[in-house]
């Protein structure tokens, strides 16, 4: 393992420069210094395995290990120091809890432009102010851009680009003059996007949001983390608004908040820069250009950015004044990264909170049964100690406006009503009442394409991926069968490769079916779909909302990207067109993603000053949880799943871990996973004593996809009812893996607190 990863102060003798690389080695690498102005926290560039690697630098050193005259030489010294001693610490515990190399989760956590050998560099942007008195002649009479520019900055003292550039198009050459005759002075500064004005309509708390405001408040200066559960529409968002309002009061303080998903920023970015233009606020996305990108972490990194919004990979951005994290959708999986370092931002979050000794809320309406368990402890049952709580649990159990009520659930029973081109006849006629009154409605159909099947009455033949063991979905506009998982593309056949028939049909629903479906059935409406495949444009989702909030849409189909976090005040009534096949799932958290799916999708429903109904169709009406779901009751849905989680033995009453494999030969696969399990039991039974609780290994298995990207899988599952346990037995596992000798023929990953298998 690497050392502690705190930056000592430089020693001005040093001769060995000790870097971490973007490397699969978990280890420091030593380099000779030719003379370089080289500090700790330097980004260098150094020769690696014959190319060029942009590496970090963590310790300066006067002799090393290896003889100094095989030591390559620095090549390049960039003079930023992209991380903090904090920063470095949580990466440092990243690494060694989710068994990940230190190089490599360094430098993953930096914006690619800092990671590549070319220096970083980020649009420059100016702040201009008088510095001395302009003489009256200096003006003359037809130079109406000078002279405007001379009165903007007399009136404002300050002035920056974007201000100046509304005096005319030409002001860059008019300033100059000012520049160069020493009367206006300018210095740089990070560019940062300026905020709306700001709005006075705050709304009035209730009584349960002051209460969770005022508790908060009352326990900034320290660690604890917060649940905030609180019904969909219930106000969270103005919760935190107003922690923020107090928070940011403090001198430099900085907030960072989190959201699961790309499309939930824009409206709360909105929502922020309008009650919070006081304080410079920035966002961190994959959406961002590699220039914004790069901007936006340096404002939060120098401390410019007050308020950073943000999605999983910001729980690393560096933030010197970091007072407060809030994680908006605490429960979404999407908090999860399924490739490469497989860290958890929710975790990692309360990881970095209690590190730099401050609090973290974290909010949902429907919390991930971690979280619930961690709020209310499992309370003895079954003859056990109980558990005590260690978040503290805030509710809100009504919605924020007076007006606005929870919308009413009901389940249409689709073997008695059966759905005709993907909707049953009470749908349809639910849709047509809300086009007759002006109000909108939304589908939710978790499926993009055309249809999920493409398929052979003849010979029953079916679409399948080249590369993967999945089904190609047919994209009927595009006129291709592609693969949601790997990406692969092919055309669609003119008649099935089995048998020869040409009549091949799809079978399923799916969001462009749909979409064509209701233009069929409502020639009037004006229908927008939402998913991947038509929010691909940077703005489109931004534009798309906004003709929704405009009144320009009165029918919408969407995926989850649409299912939270969205404020319509028109929308009315929710249909909900396919749900049963996750009741199917053999994953054991299914039943939990389901409702907390159905709960957020239905929670898009009547938030303005109309009634609004939720449709679900489903062959399986009496179903617990649908019964649970009509009752809106998350608490007591939440309490019998734990129960029977903690009856059972899986997370969150015990730890996992998972090792996949994967190769182009499942045999060499097997064969490691066998090994592995069989040398995991071995070291289990001989330090049993070490060991406070043996972990479970299981046999290796396949998951249900097997073959991803023609690239064979298995993994092998660890379980334990102690994490401490786990984590030994994971460590050994890292090094045996490193030493079997089918290591070089495939890839292998241990994915700690893994949610997909």
């Amino acid at each position: 393992m690497c050392p502690d990863v705190s930056l000592p102060a430089a020693d001005p003798t040093a001769s060995i420069v000790r870097v971490v690389l973007d490397v699969p080695l978990d280890r420091w690498f030593d380099y000779v210094n030719p003379g370089l102005p080289v500090r700790e926290g330097n980004r260098v560039v150094v020769p690696f395995a014959g190319r060029q690697l942009v590496g970090i630098v963590m310790a300066l050193a006067t002799e090393s290990d290896v003889p100094e005259h095989k030591l390559k030489a620095v090549l390049q010294v960039f003079d930023d120091v992209p991380f903090d001693t904090a920063t470095l610490k949580l990466l440092r515990f990243c690494a060694d809890y989710y068994h990940y190399p230190f190089g490599q989760t360094v430098l993953a956590s930096l914006p690619l432009r800092l990671r590549q050998i070319k220096p970083a560099v980020s649009r420059k942007m100016w702040v201009y102010q008088l510095a001395q008195p302009i003489p009256v002649d200096f003006v003359g009479k037809r130079q109406q851009v000078l002279s405007r520019l001379i009165a903007l900055l007399q009136q404002h003292g300050e002035c920056n680009e974007a201000m100046l550039a509304k005096t005319s198009a030409s002001w860059r050459k008019a300033m100059q003059g000012l520049l160069d005759g020493g009367y206006v002075s300018r210095r740089e500064v990070i560019a940062t996007r300026p905020s709306m004005p700001a709005s006075d309509l705050a709304p009035t708390l209730n009584d349960e949001q002051a209460h969770a405001v005022n508790a908060i408040l009352d326990n900034l200066h320290g660690f604890q983390p917060w649940l905030l559960f609180g019904v969909t529409g219930s106000g969270k968002t103005e919760v935190y608004i107003r922690l923020l309002e107090k928070v940011l009061t403090e001198p430099q303080a900085q907030a960072l908040i989190m959201v699961p998903e790309i499309n939930l920023t824009p409206q709360l970015e909105s929502r922020f820069r309008s009650r919070l233009s006081q304080f410079a606020l920035v966002t961190l996305h994959s959406h961002l250009s590699e220039s914004e990108r790069l901007q936006n972490w340096q404002a939060a990194q120098s401390g410019t950015a007050r308020i950073v919004i943000g999605t999983r990979l910001s729980i690393f951005t560096p933030m010197p004044h970091l007072k407060l994290m809030i994680l908006d959708e605490e429960h979404d999986t999407s908090y999860k990264q399924q490739d490469g370092m497989r860290y958890h931002a929710r975790d990692v979050a309360l990881v970095r909170a209690k590190q730099a000794n401050i609090p973290v809320v974290l909010g949902s309406a429907t919390p991930s049964l971690e979280s619930w368990y961690n709020a209310i402890g499992d309370r003895g049952q079954s003859g056990r100690a109980a558990r005590k709580p260690s978040y503290r649990l805030l509710t809100l159990s009504r919605r924020a406006a007076a007006q606005a009520q929870l919308p009413r659930i009901f389940c249409i029973d689709t073997t008695h009503s059966p759905p005709e081109a993907g909707l049953t006849p009470q749908l349809k006629h639910a849709i047509e009442l809300r086009l007759q009154r002006g109000e909108q409605s939304l589908l939710f159909i978790n499926r993009r394409g055309y249809a999920p099947v493409l398929h052979c009455s003849a010979c029953q033949w079916l679409a399948d991926c080249r590369r993967c063991s999945a089904k190609a979905v047919l994209h009927l506009r595009q006129r291709v069968l592609r693969c949601h998982h790997c990406g692969d593309e092919q055309p669609i056949p003119v008649q099935c490769p089995s048998c020869g028939n040409p009549d091949l049909r799809p079978v399923g629903q799916a969001t462009q079916r749909i979409e064509e479906t209701l233009q069929q059935l409502f020639p009037q409406a004006r229908v927008a779909r939402v998913d991947r495949d038509t929010i691909q444009a940077k703005d489109a989702l931004t534009e798309l909302l906004s003709a929704v909030h405009a009144g320009k849409v009165d029918i919408l189909i969407g995926t989850q990207m649409l299912a939270k976090g969205h404020d319509f005040a028109n929308l009315t009534l929710v249909g909900v067109l396919d749900t049963d096949s996750a009741l199917y799932s053999p994953d054991y958290r299914a039943s939990e993603r389901l409702f907390a799916q159905l709960m957020q999708v239905a929670g898009r429903a009547g938030r303005g000053d109309k009634p609004g109904e939720v449709l679900i169709q489903t062959a399986f009406p009496q179903h617990a949880l649908f019964a649970a779901l009509r009752e809106q009751n998350y608490a007591a849905f939440a309490d019998d799943l734990l129960q029977e989680r903690i009856a059972m033995q899986f997370p969150p009453a015990t730890y996992i871990a998972v090792m996949k494999a994967e190769a182009t030969d499942y045999s060499l696969v097997e064969r490691f996973l066998t090994d592995f399990s069989q040398a995991a039991r071995q070291y289990v039974t001989e330090h049993a004593v070490t060991l406070v609780d043996q972990p479970l290994i299981y046999d290796p298995v396949r998951p249900g996809i097997a073959r991803l990207n023609r690239m064979e899988r298995g993994y092998v599952m660890l379980q334990s009812a102690h994490r401490g346990a786990l984590q030994q037995l994971l460590q050994v596992a890292v090094e045996w893996s490193n030493a079997h000798p089918l290591q070089a023929k495939i890839r292998w990953i241990i994915d700690v607190d893994a949610l997909e298998y």
